[in-house]
């Protein structure tokens, strides 16, 4: 028997009073909603120091890519219709090749309005270039948006890697002195393209 096994049987004996899973449905039933959830999102994501675009009609994804960061030379994506990326991060020998990654292009699966959290599943061979990127963009299809984090747990999938993880807004954090500062631990820059 392995230690963890043999951990595991000792918590089980130890436990005499089994209690029940709390009923959360009328909590879920009372969960705040917006019907205009692509505004709300826009605002919230706003308030956290990211942006979000909304792309119209006959738009080009990789045009308004370029309008936003016309001189970075370092792109990351293994995205088919992100045409603009200057290298596939799938196609990297170690995840330390990924460290001056100026911007890169991922795939959000689900957002939610109430805190602009968008659901990245793991896609990538690599999980690292999420986080050590300079900037951020994610695209999410508009109509995966829901209202709150009820609706979205139950449309989240860990996929075949068994990893992912709610980003919203730039990585930040404040010090003693309470100076924020953005991108200390992610991107210093975080934009949500809705198409």
């Amino acid at each position: 028997m392995s230690s963890r096994e043999e951990i595991l049987q000792n918590v089980r004996r130890a436990i005499h009073v089994q209690y029940e899973k709390p009923d959360l449905s009328e909590l879920e039933k009372s969960a705040t909603t917006y019907p205009d959830k692509i505004r709300k999102f826009t605002e919230v994501m706003r308030a956290t120091g990211g942006e979000t675009i909304v792309l119209q009609d006959g738009e080009d994804l990789n045009t308004t890519i370029r309008k936003l960061y016309p001189d970075l030379k370092r792109i990351a994506s293994n995205l088919k219709e992100v045409t603009c990326a200057t290298f596939d991060p799938d196609r990297v020998e170690s995840t330390a090749e990924l460290d001056g990654t100026e911007l890169a292009i991922v795939k959000g699966q689900v957002g939610i309005a109430e805190n602009a959290a968008v659901w990245l599943e793991q896609d990538l061979k690599e999980r690292a270039l999420y986080f050590i990127s300079e900037r951020l963009i994610i695209l999410l299809d508009k109509t995966k948006l829901v209202s709150n984090m009820h609706e979205g747990y139950s449309l989240i999938d860990t996929g075949k890697h068994g990893f992912g993880v709610f980003m919203s807004g730039p990585s930040k954090t404040a010090d003693i002195e309470q100076a924020l500062v953005f991108g200390a631990h992610g991107p210093q820059e975080v934009t949500v393209i809705l198409y």
